[in-house]
């Protein structure tokens, strides 16, 4: 399926949570924190008011709770708003 996002949005491709302690101890997935990570698929073309300083394969921090949560291909994404993206991961 291919999602193109509008205005200025962005989707992103959640990071893996970690599934082990640095002791070895397995995490189950109820206990794994969100990520709050991951890598920039998609961009929309902005708007007036709200540019879009990222681009495909950055990596980027983004608020906890933000976005939209969907599959593409089976796999987890964020649809998010420009403003919920906090920081580039170099």
């Amino acid at each position: 399926m291919k999602v193109k996002p509008l205005a200025d949005r962005v989707i992103v491709k959640l990071g893996k949570s970690e599934t082990k302690t640095a002791g070895g101890l397995i995490i189950p997935d109820t206990a794994q924190e969100k990520t709050q990570m991951g890598t920039v698929v998609e961009v929309g073309p902005g708007t007036e008011k709200e540019k879009i300083t990222v681009k495909n394969g950055d990596k980027v921090m983004y608020d906890k709770y933000a976005g939209s949560q969907i599959k593409i291909d089976g796999e987890e994404h964020l649809i998010l708003k420009m403003a919920d993206i906090i920081a580039v991961v170099e």
